[in-house]
């Protein structure tokens, strides 16, 4: 987003705001959303697990990545839920629209996870 000062290079102390408005974000996302809650704590289980059981640097970057990719799509899906019920809470076809689509991108990444899990540690499984 440009700011008063234009698309000038960013110095520390704007990079140190931009990093406080992120974690108050992650800090809302964290009160006010439960899917949040709730795929942080698999990350919680997985990410460790995915340290474990990944066999190099990239199969552990793929297991813990995918699973990130979850909570970013979450955190939009929750971004743009809120904007449209910032405008009340009355049925219109677009923000339906929105919402369902916020809702779908996080599906298909959770079916990422599923792959790229699968993938990795499916063969290993099987083989036993």
């Amino acid at each position: 987003m440009a700011d008063e000062k234009g698309h000038l290079p960013r110095g520390p102390g704007r990079i140190l705001k931009a990093t406080v408005w992120s974690f108050q974000g992650l800090r809302a996302a964290w009160l006010h959303e439960s899917s949040f809650r709730l795929e942080c704590y698999l990350l919680v289980v997985l990410g460790p697990l995915a340290i474990w059981l990944g066999q190099s640097g990239i199969e552990r970057a793929l297991l813990i990545g995918s699973c990130l990719l979850v909570l970013s799509a979450e955190l939009l899906n929750s971004a743009v839920e809120a904007v449209i019920e910032r405008y009340g809470p009355e049925f219109h076809e677009l923000a339906g629209r929105a919402k369902d689509m916020g809702s779908a991108a996080v599906f298909v990444l959770m079916m990422n996870v599923l792959l790229c899990w699968g993938l990795i540690l499916g063969p290993r499984l099987f083989s036993l």
